[in-house]
């Protein structure tokens, strides 16, 4: 193998940066929007759709898990049980898609994650661009 291969020029290192970051906390995809406003790149705006559509699902998911454990809440000794399983689940398929996500920003890749990516590039089409 060459160097050659391994070369990255300062194009695509600035396209990912701004692809890595937008996955690293709310603070992280402020600063990929700030970075994407000055340059724009079809990495970076996939990305940022992406974490968008990661926070917008996020907090739907969650309002409805928590309407749900409420009403779980009353059911003695199962109900808690199942609010714990059903958290679990969706941190750890959560984790998995942001992981997911997060690895193809570093690999430089516009690879929608699972149930979710292709969705919200559609919703989000117009969105960074």
């Amino acid at each position: 193998m060459s160097n050659s291969e391994f070369t990255v020029t300062p194009e695509v290192q600035e396209d990912r940066t701004a692809a890595i970051l937008s996955y690293i906390t709310i603070i992280g995809f402020i600063v990929a929007i700030v970075l994407h406003s000055g340059k724009k790149t079809a990495l970076g705006a996939f990305h940022l759709r992406q974490v968008l559509g990661f926070i917008i699902v996020g907090l739907v998911v969650g309002l409805g898990v928590g309407i749900s454990a409420a009403i779980l809440a009353f059911i003695p000794v199962i109900g808690p049980i199942l609010i714990f399983l059903l958290w679990a689940v969706l941190w750890v398929g959560g984790l998995v898609l942001w992981l997911m996500g997060l690895i193809a920003a570093i690999q430089g890749k516009q690879t929608p994650v699972p149930l979710i990516g292709a969705p919200i590039q559609k919703w989000f089409a117009n969105t960074f661009n």
